[in-house]
């Protein structure tokens, strides 16, 4: 088993002991994402730490836009405890990018590339988004890399 999965298991069997209920409910639903990945395709199969990071980078984003459309549904408790999962899950993941990092990555891919314009957003795209995989939301790259090509139209 990888170490990630085998942290997992440990700290929700430290939750169960805690009684803290917040970590419990979302250890539990981020292990049964992975277990679904796991199974889901021809065939089982184990996944590797890069691919929980992606599965729990996914789940933390389904809590995010849950508290938004929480927030906006004037549900206040509800989002709060979203956001509390989202940390819980935010724990496990790479720490995320500066803008600051953020912005010299897209820089640095768009002189690499030799894009101009908005035409080369996907050459862009393709050469940043391996560089920010887990630590970035896509749409706040694609939002930095549009920035960038438009500015230097």
């Amino acid at each position: 088993m990888n170490e990630l999965k085998t942290r997992l298991r440990t700290d929700l069997n430290d939750a169960m002991r805690a009684r803290d209920q917040v970590r419990l409910r979302t250890l539990r639903l981020a292990l049964t994402s992975i277990t679904n990945e796991e199974v889901s395709g021809d065939s089982a199969r184990e996944l590797s730490d890069d691919e929980i990071v992606k599965v729990l980078t996914r789940e933390a984003k389904k809590r995010r836009e849950a508290a938004e459309a929480f927030e906006k549904a004037g549900r206040a408790d509800q989002a709060a405890a979203e956001r509390a999962e989202g940390d819980v899950l935010a724990g496990y993941l790479p720490a995320q990018l500066t803008d600051e990092e953020l912005t010299s990555m897209v820089s640095a891919a768009i002189a690499e590339t030799g894009a101009a314009g908005m035409q080369g957003m996907g050459k862009v795209m393709k050469a940043v988004t391996p560089q920010v995989a887990g630590r970035a939301d896509g749409a706040r790259v694609a939002a930095e890399v549009r920035r960038q090509l438009a500015a230097s139209t």
